[in-house]
């Protein structure tokens, strides 16, 4: 049998959440505060490869305290969503992508790569044991956090011989409880997110650990999150702490993000956004963009939308920029009409409301 068609072994949880317990969670969910009762794992090891494929009870995981993912943090992730459909399906979203994004996370990481089919497999199994946990209210989902760790008990630093691939999932609720509104972003001019020829590019823990003091000092200064500048010349825009960013020129209408640096992550909606947004006939560009260019753009009106996306939030519109000693924009403002209409388009194409003309939905159950 080949490694991507592995079959699982099910263990139900034998004390699961009632249906009355469940239905409460599911009706204030939060974000990644409650877990499903079910979690998928797959071994790997550099002579077997990918084996002993399980659904189990969702609990503890055992490491040894030597495990490499401890001391020099051999670590990948995901985020991909499961959507309620109004006739009671379960699909996903583009889990191609992020099987794709996985692998090329594990190689920088010198994780093994698991194969894009055995990753949309390992969705669908969820699916079928959990699918009472994803929502059928509007913007809410089951949220799936797939990962891996290289787990063998050995302080040698080298590449992994031995690591373990697991899916968790946490249903989520509307990310903005009182509905989408500007936020206010902090430029970090003291921090960079990633360095040149680093893990930027990976979607891995310590990208985000790195994030955290910079993030920290964000709120204290009343923004909702922290947008870093690119390593070696700190001029151009990189991404925010986990979600990339766009500007819309709206005369010459024109969206445009930062290109792909080899620092910033490639985002499946970042991606997706990109598409729709040549659907409909928008100028669209990849390019170096400066922090000047995005002062300059909002105050002289040519830059008439800012926002950012990302798998929770979709599309958040962004208000203001605060640095030290500058405002560029006006919290107060309301969302734009590109942004929103784009999120819109977004959303409605994950729900099933309108047609999926890429065939980016898979359906899980």
């Amino acid at each position: 049998m080949s490694e991507s068609s592995l079959s699982f072994a099910v263990t139900v949880n034998p004390s699961p959440r009632t249906a009355q317990q469940r239905a409460a969670i599911l009706e204030k969910p939060g974000f990644g505060v409650h877990f499903t009762d079910h979690m998928v794992a797959i071994r790997w090891d550099k002579d077997t490869g990918w084996h002993d494929a399980q659904v189990m009870p969702y609990g503890p995981i055992s490491l040894d305290p030597a495990a490499a993912v401890l001391h020099y943090g051999q670590e990948i992730f995901e985020g991909i969503k499961a959507y309620r459909h109004a006739d009671g399906s379960v699909w996903t979203f583009r889990p191609e992508a992020n099987g794709a994004r996985l692998q090329r996370s594990a190689a920088r990481l010198v994780l093994p790569q698991l194969p894009v089919d055995l990753f949309v497999e390992s969705l669908r199994q969820m699916i079928a044991v959990d699918a009472a946990w994803v929502p059928d209210q509007d913007e809410a989902s089951l949220y799936f956090r797939p990962f891996m760790i290289g787990d063998e008990p050995f302080l040698g630093v080298r590449g992994a011989q031995k690591a373990s691939y697991y899916v968790i999932a946490s249903p989520a609720g509307p990310y903005f409880a009182k509905g989408v509104a500007p936020v206010a972003i902090w430029l970090s001019t003291d921090y960079a997110r990633a360095a040149k020829g680093g893990t930027g590019a990976a979607k891995c823990g310590g990208n985000y650990a790195a994030s955290l003091l910079p993030q920290q000092k964000a709120q204290e200064q009343g923004c909702s999150q922290v947008l870093f500048l690119d390593p070696v010349e700190g001029r151009y825009l990189e991404e925010l702490g986990g979600m990339n960013v766009f500007l819309v020129y709206g005369k010459t209408n024109t969206l445009v993000t930062p290109a792909l640096s080899g620092s910033i992550l490639e985002g499946i909606t970042r991606e997706s956004i990109l598409q729709l947004a040549r659907d409909r006939g928008m100028n669209v560009e990849e390019r170096q963009v400066s922090i000047d260019e995005w002062k300059d753009g909002v105050s002289s009106g040519q830059i008439t939308e800012v926002f950012a996306c990302g798998t929770a939030a979709v599309v958040t519109p962004i208000g203001q920029l605060k640095g030290e000693g500058f405002s560029v924009g006006d919290i107060n403002a309301p969302a734009g009409e590109v942004t929103m209409s784009l999120r819109k388009e977004l959303t409605d194409i994950q729900y099933g409301r309108l047609p999926d003309r890429h065939g980016w939905l898979v359906r899980l159950g």
